[in-house]
């Protein structure tokens, strides 16, 4: 045993540095207590530099210690972290470090100990932590230890690695070294108590806390105990500080050791860009270049002395599409940021489309609002591309999208860059923009959740569409708001057709998360805004403010048969709904302007689109005359496509282009349109689609002031937006059409159409009457306005779906963590249930069946290429998979599918295995296409033939 002079604090076994703690890429094994005191020294660094003051407080109050006793008894508990590294198990993984230690008699182990290999170091660091937190004087819990602030701590280490471990039972415990062999012999023993004794005596960490941390608090500690280890981790931090040779781990030496790690954790927190942005732009005119609107103005007015009279919380907003809430939530953010004293905010939106639409106003407000730390974070699955596009090829690649890459322009001054772009590490930046299901992922039991908790803990937390989610993901984001209400962060709510039971569900949920259980009956005005608040549990009453974009919307009911399927060569049919398009679309077609039509499914989009060619010949002929948008495109083609509308249909640029005529135009789409993006149309035509998203729908129509020589005469006065409904329900004996599916709950179609009957009469005025409207979609007592075999089948579709509503929430019970009040000293309840819960579960929204293809297309020559022009190679890959160009221009062809299309199908048609092991490569299904004339090209897979022509992928 290599000996130092002077023992350690337990007075009877000195350190033995030949226990390793770090060897991987290294040019010598680097021992344990090391590793140790340098994650305890940087953890003292994040304490200081990303704890807020409030934070550092709370935890000190829950331990009953001093800060200063605080700061230093939990950095000490950091740098326990890996003390489960002293077992035979993980020593014998160098067998050439191992040898001499193994042949030790002090080391003698029941024999087999070191190859007990399920015996993870991070379950030995909880096992061992317990008795050696019970000997240094830790309140106990008796036979609960649940109730023991030794083994909840032991825990939360153990947790490290991103899951927790059960709670032990004390009987085991007893004879831990029975029950698991590989926690090594006496000899084991002494040696993590001599290292647990050696860091305390080094850090100074003499004080015993009285009492144990709440689950917020909890996930926290856990949090930054995570960011401290993977800091202290770095091999370029490790290598220049390797003990000489001979180093022998005397008192002198471990002193020196620890100054040094102390004076070196400033640079590496500094580097990984961890520290607090500040919010310190106070006028709401030191944050937009522009005047407020109305909304934004009473924000301004009234917000300010709510938050100081009772501090911050939550603050829903309810306007129309265009009002400005962007800009709102902005300023709210930056109010309740600066009274809670966060260190930043993440902006979480529905799509990929809409967080990459946000980044750079999310980026521009920074430039102007914010100070400190402003590093800015794209989180969602294929962000790493927009980091290969800004150039950053250096980083995107060793990011697993799985879980969460990240990115920002190379180009802005608030970008994140190196360590922040690290696998699991994105919400741990000061600035995010990114998808709703980044954040939510910390309320699932997947791993590392409670490290994407803290990252949300004590930042703003924005949502945008609160109202886009079903039953499963609004009862994620209810717990979420839990969590966020116990830790204190601020919370900003938007949404354009909220109800006011979903609207109650949310605010009660942070209210609770903060402690307050009465409900609260909250009924948002619209347009409006309310306040809660997390430290009295005031709830102001909603606030009403005028429309800046208030508009008489005008509603043409127009009962159809539906017909979409038949030919676009077929005669039309009388009272179909190809006539009522026609019709709808006649005076585009004949004076000019432009029009959207939305369809429910993609292939009713393609079927439109060439129905729409067939019918008007004349826009067929004209460029850009009828485009089709949706998602079956390849990525590279949607991306084109999009931008070419975003020209002809956006916000207008220059004065001059919003009063000049635009060519006609039709735009055939599907629901993409609803929020990704900012298009203006003169005309809005869609099938029948639930009440809520047929107004979002409208809300493009006439968005932006063009004036009287912007629209046709046909589309004035302007401020009379039109929307056309072609409703299958309103034909006799008309059902909803098989062609959907179970894309729209069939009663809420019902009860939708039964509405627009009210509102094709008197119209809507927006936005006095949609809060009206949207509530009256869910009344109970709706059923009651039918009559007969009508109000039987309403009921019938009622209970349905109230039914399926309850077992998607039973199912986001049963997936989700338990709320913060439940965890009750328990922090396994976060982990529980990894087993049964991925990343998938929740990036396709409740497992929705999606699939990935990438279209190959044979030339003539017999080559094969990404494109069908022929110009873009086949790559062959190598020994280290594609090359990053390679890899970009790839997954920026791949086009999402229904999963069903692909069951069944051909063996060997995955991603050569040369192409690498990326995450944007798995599952991906490679179909070789041939040219059957008029620019189609097709194949045969499993039971489906494809086909990808000029209106995307298809299969019949």
């Amino acid at each position: 045993m290599v000996m130092r002079d002077g023992a350690g604090a337990s007075g009877d076994c000195p350190l033995d540095v030949r226990m390793w703690g770090k060897e991987s890429g290294l040019s010598q094994p680097y021992p344990v207590i090391c590793h140790l005191l340098d994650t305890a020294a940087v953890f003292q660094e994040l304490w200081d530099v990303v704890l807020s003051g409030t934070t550092r407080a709370a935890i000190s109050g829950a331990l009953g210690l001093s800060e200063v006793e605080a700061r230093t008894v939990v950095s000490f508990w950091a740098g326990l972290h890996d003390i489960g590294k002293i077992t035979p198990p993980f020593q014998a993984q160098v067998p050439a470090c191992y040898r001499p230690v193994r042949e030790d008699p002090a080391y003698a182990s029941t024999p087999g100990a070191e190859a007990e290999k399920g015996f993870r170091h991070e379950i030995a660091t909880h096992w061992s932590l317990c008795e050696l937190f019970e000997a240094a004087g830790y309140p106990g819990g008796g036979r609960l230890l649940r109730k023991s602030v030794g083994h909840q701590v032991a825990q939360l280490l153990g947790g490290h690695h991103g899951s927790f471990g059960e709670v032990l039972q004390a009987k085991k415990l007893a004879r831990a070294n029975d029950y698991n062999t590989g926690l090594g012999s006496r000899g084991w023993d002494s040696q993590r108590r001599a290292h647990f004794e050696e860091l305390r005596r080094v850090v100074g960490a003499l004080a015993v806390p009285a009492g144990g941390l709440p689950a917020g608090l909890a996930v926290v500690v856990t949090g930054l105990v995570v960011v401290a280890d993977w800091l202290a981790s770095q091999t370029s931090a490790i290598e220049p500080r390797i003990p000489a040779s001979g180093w022998s781990g005397t008192a002198a030496g471990v002193d020196a050791h620890w100054q040094a790690a102390v004076k070196a954790a400033p640079d590496l927190v500094r580097a990984a860009r961890l520290g607090r942005a500040r919010f310190s732009a106070e006028e709401f005119g030191a944050m937009f270049p522009f005047t407020p609107n109305s909304l934004q103005k009473d924000l301004s007015e009234h917000l300010p002395g709510m938050v100081n009279e009772h501090g911050p919380g939550v603050v829903l907003v309810t306007a129309p599409t265009g009002d400005g809430k962007t800009e709102a939530a902005l300023y709210a953010a930056s109010l309740l940021g600066r009274a809670a004293g966060a260190r930043g905010l993440y902006f979480a939106l529905p799509t990929m489309g809409t967080a990459d639409a946000m980044l750079p106003r999310v980026e521009a407000f920074a430039s102007r609002a914010l100070s400190g730390e402003r590093a800015l974070m794209l989180l969602h699955s294929m962000a790493w591309l927009s980091a290969v596009g800004s150039g950053d090829t250096a980083t995107a690649f060793d990011v697993p999208v799985s879980e969460g890459s990240v990115s920002a322009g190379r180009g802005t001054a608030v970008e994140a860059d190196g360590w922040l772009r690290g696998s699991k590490r994105g919400l741990l930046a000061p600035l995010g923009v990114g998808t709703i299901d980044q954040a939510l992922g910390a309320v699932l039991p997947l791993r590392y959740n409670a490290l994407r908790l803290f990252g949300l803990s004590d930042k703003v937390f924005v949502v945008d569409e609160a109202h886009a989610y079903g039953p499963w993901m609004h009862q994620l984001l209810v717990r979420l708001l839990e969590w966020l209400g116990t830790t204190g962060a601020p919370v900003v709510l938007l949404s354009a057709t909220l109800t006011g039971r979903s609207a109650s569900s949310l605010v009660d949920a942070y209210r609770r998360g903060a402690g307050f259980c009465e409900p609260s009956r909250v009924v948002p005005r619209y347009p409006g805004w309310l306040y809660a608040s997390g430290t009295s549990g005031e709830v102001s009453a909603a606030r009403s403010t005028a429309s800046n974009r208030a508009r008489a919307l005008k509603v043409s009911r127009r009962p159809v048969v539906w017909d979409i399927a038949e030919p676009a060569s077929a005669p039309v049919r009388e009272g179909g709904r190809r006539e009522a398009l026609r019709e709808a679309l006649t005076p585009v077609a004949a004076e000019g302007g432009t029009a959207l039509v939305c369809c429910t499914t993609v292939a009713e989009a393609q079927q439109t689109y060439r129905d729409v060619l067939a019918a008007f010949p004349d826009l067929a002929a004209r460029p850009g005359g009828v485009r089709l948008l949706h998602s079956r495109f390849p990525a590279n083609v949607r991306a084109s496509i999009t931008a070419r509308c975003d020209l002809a249909y956006g916000k207008p640029r220059t004065s001059g282009e919003a009063a000049g005529a635009r060519p006609a135009s039709v735009l055939v789409a599907t629901q993409v349109v609803e929020q990704s993006l900012d298009f203006d149309f003169d005309l809005v035509v869609s099938d029948l689609a639930p009440l809520a998203q047929l107004l979002q729908r409208a809300g493009r129509g006439r968005r932006h002031e063009r004036g009287p020589l912007g629209r046709p005469g046909w589309a004035l006065p302007e401020n009379e937006p039109e929307l056309v409904v072609l409703d299958p329900l309103a034909a006799p004996h008309g059902p909803v059409p098989r062609s959907w599916g179970t894309v729209y709950d069939a009663g809420l179609l019902v009860r939708t159409s039964e509405i627009l009957a009210e509102c094709a009469r008197d119209g809507v005025e927006v936005p006095g009457d949609v809060q009206r409207l949207v509530d009256e979609v869910y009344e109970s007592a709706f059923v009651d306005r039918l009559e007969g075999r009508a109000r039987e089948e309403l009921a019938q579709l009622d209970e349905e779906r109230l039914a399926g509503e309850a077992a998607e929430r039973h199912l986001a019970a049963w997936t989700g963590i338990c709320a913060p009040a439940d965890v009750k000293g328990d922090l396994s309840k976060l982990s529980l249930r990894e087993a049964g819960v991925t990343e998938e579960l929740l990036t396709t929204r409740l497992g929705a069946d999606t699939g990935r293809v990438l279209c190959l297309y044979e030339q003539a020559t017999g080559t094969v290429t990404l494109d069908p022009e022929g110009t873009a190679p086949f790559p062959s890959g190598g020994r280290y998979g594609l090359r990053p160009a390679e890899l970009v221009d790839v997954a920026r062809r791949v086009a999402p599918v229904p999963g069903r299309w692909l069951r069944g199908g051909h063996p060997g048609c995955g991603a050569p295995e040369k192409w690498g092991t990326h995450p944007s490569l798995r599952d991906l299904v490679l179909l070789r296409m041939s040219p059957v004339g008029g620019d189609v090209w097709r194949c045969h897979y499993g039971r489906f033939t494809f086909s990808i022509s000029d209106v995307g992928l298809e299969a019949e």
